[in-house]
């Protein structure tokens, strides 16, 4: 009994360790964390389809929808680390710049989340698939690990300059208002290209994709 409740104090000791050295690194790097893994707290939006469960944010669509998380909190440039996990066929999008109302794909941007491998995705035009700038700039592809694997992600803005690292490769960098002057590869109207602040949000598509680790450096 007493070599038992050794074990389990000894265990309690390393987790407790291990987290608060993980909040030490983050906080000397400069980064906040955006999500405490125990709760939606400094998000608003769609908070029954998205849900906290074993330190992740979950999406977990109700009536095919899903919907959108957002920040309560606006930021102009940053420096956002996220981990991610895709099931088969997912679609999800990380929104930014983006105002409460109105797709932000227009009136904010939008960084595609996808499981760029799914048949249904063959015949996608090249800004649709993974981390790219939904109709403005396209990112490389083959970067994704295998669906269920975690993904690490950064995302870097310094309005109007945006670059995507996958898994320690860069997939996406650009000028989206450079990559714009002579008309979007979409060929629509993105107004939410010349805004410069905004909500950062997740955008449901109607599938399961699980968030981890989110945090999030301001900077100039």
């Amino acid at each position: 009994m007493k070599l038992l409740l050794q074990r389990t104090l000894w265990s309690v000791f390393a987790l407790f360790f291990s987290l608060s050295v993980g909040s030490l690194q983050a906080q000397e790097e400069g980064f906040l964390p955006l999500f405490d893994g125990q709760s939606l707290a400094g998000w608003v939006g769609n908070k029954s389809s998205y849900l906290v469960k074993d330190g992740m944010i979950v999406i977990e669509p109700k009536g095919g929808g899903g919907g959108n998380l957002y920040t309560e909190k606006e930021y102009g440039n940053f420096v956002l680390r996220f981990e991610f996990q895709l099931t088969p066929g997912a679609n999800n999008g990380l929104g930014i710049h983006a105002p409460l109302e109105g797709d932000a794909a227009y009136v904010g941007k939008e960084l595609q989340i996808l499981d760029n491998e799914a048949e249904k995705y063959a015949s996608l035009q090249a800004y649709q698939y993974h981390g790219s700038v939904y109709g403005v700039i396209a990112a490389k592809r083959g970067y994704l690990l295998s669906t269920g694997e975690w993904n690490q992600q950064e995302v870097r803005v310094q309005h109007p300059y945006i670059t995507v690292v996958l898994n320690g490769e860069v997939i996406m960098e650009g000028n989206y208002l450079e990559a714009s002057k002579n008309g979007t590869l979409d060929k629509k109207e993105h107004p939410g290209l010349q805004r410069s602040r905004g909500h950062i949000g997740f955008l449901g598509h109607g599938d399961v994709v699980r968030f981890r680790n989110i945090k999030i450096k301001e900077i100039q």
